[in-house]
């Protein structure tokens, strides 16, 4: 009797064993592939897209393409321009310091999310960031990152950017470029969009990064335009981008504005925006031309 009670708790400890290794093994997996980026689904992503996979809908059904899509033509030359000396060495010089100049806000939850790999009716969807918006904050930088870090219940309350830059080059990032932040809500680009709520229609959230930019005191207001951005936005603004399109492979004919990818016809930013300004940064950068 002892023998068989001894062996018996033998197995029973050797099942224990392995099924802790088996959850150590699993966690050791979702901490090395949570922080990894790629086009390949990890083990984390496979099981949040069995999270976010829509109950109750049966077989995907065929997701409707956005309303007279317009295609962007982007303001950025594609021939190359002159680079300035002196511009080329102070960007490189910032962007040797870029990490440690971006300030990180505790973002409410409720103004963002992840990116989904299925959209609202059972469809397999990217979520790779792919199209760069830019937009502008109307009201000062210290109302916006108020406005971002209070919890707000209702979907048509909850708004944020990836980034923010300050009328002084401050840089803030406000959602990590890896979730979804909630930039444009009835939106699309050359004709895409996501469905993630079909209250709302498509966006291009899941696959959009969102840059804004504080407006000066003169613009804040619903006039055409304003003064205009100082030449630190223009800098900061430039490394952000230059970060990202390397990070993403995204192209300088992807980077568009509020104005062109909102479907309601009710947003204008960024006002008084010198592409110019931009191109030649860009161009010092080495991500365009």
């Amino acid at each position: 009797m002892k023998v068989r009670t001894r062996a018996l708790l033998t197995s029973v400890a050797g099942a224990c064993l392995l099924t802790l290794g088996g959850l150590g093994w699993l966690a050791r997996d979702l901490l090395a592939t949570a922080s990894t980026e790629g086009s390949s689904p990890s083990l984390l992503d496979l099981l949040e897209e069995v999270r976010q996979s829509p109950a109750g809908l049966g077989a995907p059904r065929p997701a409707p393409k956005p309303p007279a899509p317009l295609n962007w033509s982007s303001p950025l030359p594609q021939a190359c321009a002159a680079v300035d000396p002196e511009l080329r060495r102070r960007l490189w010089q910032e962007r040797e310091v870029l990490a440690q100049q971006v300030r990180r806000i505790p973002t409410d939850p409720s103004n963002f999310g992840e990116r989904y790999r299925r959209d609202a009716l059972g469809n397999r969807v990217d979520p790779t960031p792919r199209v760069i918006v830019l937009h502008e904050t109307v009201y000062g930088l210290d109302s916006a990152i108020n406005t971002f870090i209070t919890p707000h219940a209702n979907d048509e309350d909850q708004v944020s950017y990836h980034m923010l830059i300050g009328q002084e080059g401050q840089i803030v990032q406000v959602v990590d470029p890896v979730k979804r932040a909630f930039g444009a809500g009835f939106s699309a680009f050359n004709g895409v969009w996501v469905i993630t709520n079909p209250k709302v229609g498509g966006s291009i959230n899941n696959f959009a990064l969102h840059l804004s930019l504080e407006t000066p005191l003169d613009g804040e207001n619903q006039g055409a335009g304003h003064s205009g951005y100082s030449r630190a936005q223009y800098d900061a603004t430039a490394l952000v981008l230059a970060d990202w399109m390397r990070r993403f492979q995204i192209p300088a004919t992807h980077i568009t504005t509020h104005r062109h990818v909102d479907l309601g016809g009710e947003r204008s930013d960024p006002r008084s925006f010198n592409w110019k300004e931009l191109e030649q940064r860009l161009v010092a950068l080495g991500v365009e031309c």
